[in-house]
C-alpha cells in the first residue's frame, strides 16, 4: 500500500506530520494530488483549540487546487492529469436543499478538511486528498495553482457581498477586518463597482493592503469613534457593511454603523458569541441583516469567472508559502499579526 505525508491533528495543539495510506477513490470519487492549499483561519482555530467542533484525528486544509491522480469507475468529467480546483463542501444533490441550489444546507453534507457539516473527510494538508467528482472544477490554464487554491474563499466573498447582501454599482461599502478574506471582499466590491469603499482594521499593514487592492479609504477603529470616522467619509451612512474580522467586537461595531436601510452581513465570526440589538431601534432602522457561510457550486463558478476575467487576482494577498514539511512553522506564522494569506504546498 502506497503512503503519503499528511498533517494530522490528534488533539488541540497536537498537530503531527505522519505517513498515512494514499486514499483510493470510490466509484464516484476522485483522488487529487494537492499542489497548493490555503491555510484558513478556521484551520488555525482548530489546531489551537479556539474552535472546538473537531473530531480527532483530523486532517485540516479545505482550500486546495491540484492535479487528478485517480478516478472512480463512474467518473466521467475528469481524468488523471486534469488540473482542478476543489470545493470543500460536498452534497448529495437530491435533497430539498440541494434541488433549491442551497447545497451548503444539505442534510447529507460533508466537508474535506473544513467545518460545519457533521461528516468530515481528511483535508488537503496532505499530498493527496479524496473527494467526489461533484466537488471539482477544471482549473483555467492561465491561473496559477496558488490563485486557484483561493477560489473557495473568493467564492465566499462573492456570495456574501453580491448574492446575499445584494451589493449594487455605486453602493458605499464598509468592510470590517481586512485580513485574507476581508481583502478578497475588498477586491470583489471594487470589481463590482463600489462607490466609496471603506476598509476598517487596526493594523496599519492591513489598511495599506486594503488601499493597494481597491479601497478608497482606510480607517483605524482605535483612532477615535468609528461611527464618526465612517460618517465623515459617507455623511449619509453606508449602504452596506460587511464584517470579515471574526471577533465579536467587530459585530458590535458594525451595529453601531447602521442607518436606516443599511444592509449588514455577519460574515467573519464563526465562534458561539453573543451580541445584542435594541428592539425598537432595529424596527425603525429597517436595516437588513444577512449572514453567509460556506460556498456553493454557483459561487465557485462565479469566482472562477472572476479569476479568468482578471477582475480579481487573489495571489496578491499571499504573504507566505511553506512546504507541508514546515506545517508547524506555517501554523506559528498564522498567529502573527504581520502575515496575510498563508499557502501550503505539499
Amino acid at each position: 500500500m502506497a503512503h503519503m505525508l499528511a498533517a494530522v491533528l490528534h488533539d488541540f495543539g497536537d498537530l503531527r506530520l505522519e505517513q498515512v495510506p494514499v486514499p483510493d477513490p470510490d466509484v464516484d470519487e476522485v483522488v487529487v494530488r494537492i499542489v497548493s492549499c490555503g491555510f484558513c483561519a478556521t484551520d488555525y482555530k482548530a489546531i489551537r483549540g479556539i474552535r472546538r467542533n473537531v473530531a480527532f484525528p483530523f486532517t485540516p486544509g479545505h482550500e486546495p487546487a491540484g492535479v487528478v491522480a485517480a478516478v472512480g469507475r463512474a467518473v466521467r468529467g475528469f481524468r488523471p492529469g486534469d488540473e482542478v480546483i476543489c470545493q470543500p463542501s460536498g452534497y448529495c444533490g437530491t435533497c430539498r436543499h440541494c434541488r433549491q441550489g442551497n447545497t451548503h444546507y444539505c442534510a447529507e453534507a460533508f466537508t474535506t478538511g473544513g467545518d460545519g457539516p457533521p461528516h468530515v473527510w481528511p483535508g488537503a494538508f496532505a499530498e493527496f486528498m479524496r473527494t467526489r467528482e461533484t466537488c471539482l472544477f477544471h482549473k483555467p490554464a492561465g491561473i496559477s495553482f496558488d490563485a486557484a487554491a483561493l477560489t473557495e474563499p473568493l467564492s465566499g466573498a462573492w456570495k456574501g457581498l453580491i448574492q446575499y447582501s445584494g451589493m449594487e454599482v455605486g453602493d458605499d461599502v464598509v468592510i470590517l477586518g481586512t485580513g485574507g478574506i476581508g481583502l478578497l471582499c475588498v477586491m470583489v466590491a471594487r470589481a463590482a463597482g463600489a462607490g466609496r469603499l471603506i476598509a476598517v482594521d487596526p493594523s496599519a499593514q492591513a489598511r495599506a493592503n486594503s488601499l493597494r487592492l481597491g479601497a478608497t479609504h482606510a480607517v483605524d477603529p482605535t483612532a477615535g469613534d468609528l461611527r464618526d470616522q465612517v460618517y465623515a467619509i459617507v455623511p449619509a451612512g453606508p449602504d452596506l457593511v460587511l464584517e470579515a474580522a471574526g471577533p465579536i467586537e467587530a459585530v458590535r461595531s458594525m451595529v453601531g454603523l447602521l442607518r436606516r436601510g443599511t444592509r449588514w452581513n455577519v460574515f467573519g465570526i464563526t465562534t458561539p458569541e453573543r451580541f445584542e440589538l435594541e428592539g425598537g431601534l432595529t424596527h425603525f432602522l429597517e436595516a437588513r441583516m444577512d449572514a453567509s457561510f460556506g460556498t456553493t457550486p454557483r459561487a465557485m463558478e462565479r469566482a472562477i469567472r472572476l479569476l479568468e476575467a482578471g477582475l480579481v487576482d487573489p495571489e496578491q494577498i499571499v504573504s507566505h508559502r511553506f512546504p507541508l514539511s514546515q506545517i508547524q512553522v506555517a501554523a506559528e506564522t498564522m498567529g502573527q499579526s504581520q502575515r496575510n494569506k498563508v499557502i501550503i504546498r505539499p
